[in-house]
């Protein structure tokens, strides 16, 4: 759950709560950054931030006799390459109160942003703050961010992985895009129960009325690899084509993955490309999912 920041702990009143908190790992936090070209976009993309916040790296303080709850703020910016904000936001983020602080698993909070940023290069830049335990280090993560695709050749947005496979919806919101409803799982990480793998992405500038199809390679880093094909709906010039994929994950072992995307035509020829690196960690349940901010 998000909340605006609160100040109401006296002094005294927050040094009895830390006395009473649960003891914490690192505080961390993800960042994915995902780039597409809405339509009639001109020199604007959409860029969509997802950040997300392990609940087990957090101090959980005592609320009541049996329960506990943890507390963050999360600075956002998107810097120019001059330096100069085009967006700056602190949000505290409150997750779900607990009655067990010795249990390994305590639920991850994210949010997502969507941005309409002119094309060029940028910087995002995040920093992490746990809010009951002031002798934390702040947590910070910084990555460069280039809108840069072509405006003629075809060319793919960068690929989204999702918890569960895309739904088709009619609803307008940030957690839909291109007529699909979409769960995303923190930084492509996938762990125990998860079989299969899923994933959203977008075609730009196909050419009219040509077949076209989908290539999906999987490799590990220590050389194996796994390959599918699928069909592709016939792409629309002008316009995005919305592509919703998946992939068996099975008896696949951890590690770390990279999954390609190729669209060629049907003589083979490839005609857009994109990679993306996903985490395949059997031994940990991991879920996934957003909340909204309030």
């Amino acid at each position: 759950m998000l909340s605006r920041p609160r100040f109401l702990l006296l002094p005294l009143l927050f040094v009895l709560l830390t006395a009473l908190s649960a003891a914490a790992a690192s505080p961390t936090l993800l960042v994915d950054v995902a780039r597409f070209r809405p339509l009639a976009a001109g020199d604007n993309y959409e860029v969509e931030l997802y950040l997300t916040v392990p609940g087990n790296g957090l101090t959980y303080i005592k609320r009541t006799r049996d329960t506990y709850q943890a507390g963050a703020t999360v600075a956002l910016y998107v810097l120019t390459a001059d330096g100069k904000p085009v967006h700056s936001e602190t949000i505290t983020i409150k997750p779900p109160v607990i009655s067990d602080t010795t249990i390994g698993l305590k639920n991850p909070q994210s949010f997502l942003r969507r941005l309409t940023l002119r094309g060029g290069q940028y910087t995002v830049k995040a920093e992490l703050k746990d809010l009951y335990r002031k002798t934390a280090a702040t947590f910070k993560v910084e990555e460069p961010l280039a809108l840069d695709f072509s405006v003629t050749a075809p060319t793919l947005s960068d690929i989204v992985f999702l918890a569960k496979a895309a739904g088709k919806t009619t609803e307008q919101s940030n957690f839909t895009r291109g007529g699909y409803s979409l769960t995303r799982t923190p930084a492509g990480n996938y762990g125990r129960g998860a079989e299969q793998l899923y994933f959203y992405f977008e075609l730009y500038n196909a050419p009219a009325s040509q077949p076209l199809k989908l290539h999906y390679h999987l490799e590990s880093e220590e050389g194996a690899a796994a390959d599918a094909d699928a069909s592709i709906a016939q792409a629309k010039s002008g316009r995005p084509t919305a592509v919703a994929g998946e992939f068996p994950l099975g008896p696949l072992p951890s590690g770390l993955y990279t999954l390609t995307v190729e669209v060629r035509t049907a003589a083979g020829k490839v005609l857009a490309s994109r990679k993306a690196q996903l985490n395949r960690t059997k031994e940990e349940y991991a879920p996934a999912g957003a909340s909204l901010p309030r």
